[in-house]
Order: structure tokens, then sequence, then C-alpha cells
């Protein structure tokens, strides 16, 4: 980790909050779905490490699917979205989690609920590690946010920045020097 962890410039989030965090978004949820059959939804592929950290805490029946939706490939600024996988579950009549790593314009969100609302569940819920209010383009809320955070580049936990750093344990600020 220490050559990745050189490139960071500051820790925004660590490791042990993280952990306390998605395991009170896991009791929201928790409450809000009792017992009920969840269908849980990741967003490919940056929501990993958030999405089994989430799913190990939820003592409830749920099934765990996929979808894939591309929008940054190896720069900083979103282009056209492109769904890269789709999902094998039916949903219809079904209570979804879509689960995504970070809520930053809002297009992907917007588009993935558009989409999963065409598939007629019985709702949708939206869960996110990390809101960045400052680079908002739609108007979307996430029902569930671990983090607000400031308007900056971050890395880790899944996030990358042209497909590295998402192994490290913590959300980081990427050194501005590295991706401008």
């Amino acid at each position: 980790m220490s050559d990745l962890s050189a490139d960071i410039d500051k820790v925004l989030i660590s490791e042990k909050e993280i952990r306390r965090r998605v395991g009170e978004l896991a009791a929201q949820v928790q409450s809000d779905f009792p017992g009920r059959d969840l269908v849980v939804v990741g967003l490919l592929t940056g929501t990993l490490m958030f999405l089994a950290d989430l799913v190990r805490e939820l003592d409830l029946p749920l099934r765990l699917d996929f979808i894939g939706v591309s929008s940054y490939g190896d720069g900083t600024e979103s282009r056209e979205l492109v769904f890269t996988k789709e999902l094998k579950l039916d949903v219809a009549g079904r209570d979804v989690l879509l689960v995504d790593d970070i809520l930053d314009t809002g297009k992907t969100l917007r588009a993935v609920i558009n989409k999963l609302g065409e598939m007629n569940p019985r709702q949708v819920r939206s869960c996110v590690l990390l809101s960045k209010k400052a680079r908002r383009e739609y108007d979307i809320i996430a029902d569930y946010v671990g983090f607000e955070i400031p308007n900056e580049f971050v890395v880790g936990y899944g996030l990358d920045y042209a497909e590295k750093y998402r192994n490290l344990p913590h959300i980081g600020v990427l050194k501005p020097e590295l991706y401008s």
C-alpha cells in the first residue's frame, strides 16, 4: 500500500469511520425492511467494497445482483453513460435497495433508478457511501447516505482513478498533480 498511499494528499474518511457508518446504515436499512425479501442491486465496480461490508451487516433475506454502468473512463470528467451489465434477477413486485459508491452529479443514480423503475419493482430505495452535493446537476437525493463530502477528487474503498487506488482501506483525496 505504501506506493498508493504516497499519492494521497490527505485521508478524508478513515477505515474505522467507514466501518462504524456502514454498520449504522445497515441498521437503518434493516429497520426499514424488517424480515422482508430484499433485492440488493450494486453498481459495478466502485461499490464493491461498500456493498460487501453492507450486506454482511444485514440480517434479512436478500438476493444480490449487479448493474454495470460506466461514465468516467480514465479521467475525472463524467461522460456519456454506458450500461455494461444488466440485471439477471426479476425485480417486479419486489423491494429493491440500489447501492452505489458516490452520488456526484446524480446522472448515474437517476439513470439507474429510472431503468429499475421500468422493471416494476414494489419500491426502489438508494444507498450511497458518499454524497458530493457541490457537483449535483440532477435533483436526486439518496435515501441512505454514508458521508457528505466536499468537492474533492476521492479514491479508496472501491473508488478509483484510472482503475487504481480501489484497494485503499480509507477514502483519501488524490493529489491533484496526479490527475490534472
